[in-house]
């Protein structure tokens, strides 16, 4: 998936062919109002970029492999402290 400004890019290129044979001014203008339009609609969703979906994911790996280490740690405990099974 594209960034959202690679997104915006893609987009104004592909109206900018669309509208080729008109003149530089109406076409300029349409792709500012249509950037505007787009930015508008991006806004009101929950989108991040990718850099902070990366970062996210380095953070969660980092939490998941703390609380494993965590896990066994407590594990490790309650084989300790658990009284001999009798038997």
């Amino acid at each position: 998936m594209l960034a959202p400004k690679a997104f915006l890019d893609a987009l104004s290129d592909q109206a900018s062919r669309l509208f080729s044979g008109d003149t530089a001014a109406p076409r300029a203008e349409l792709e500012s109002q249509f950037k505007v339009l787009m930015q508008g609609a991006f806004s009101k969703l929950d989108l991040v970029s990718r850099e902070e979906f990366d970062s996210q994911m380095v953070v969660l790996a980092r939490t998941r492999a703390r609380l494993e280490a965590l896990e066994r740690q407590f594990a490790e405990l309650e084989t300790r402290i658990a009284p001999p099974t009798q038997e």
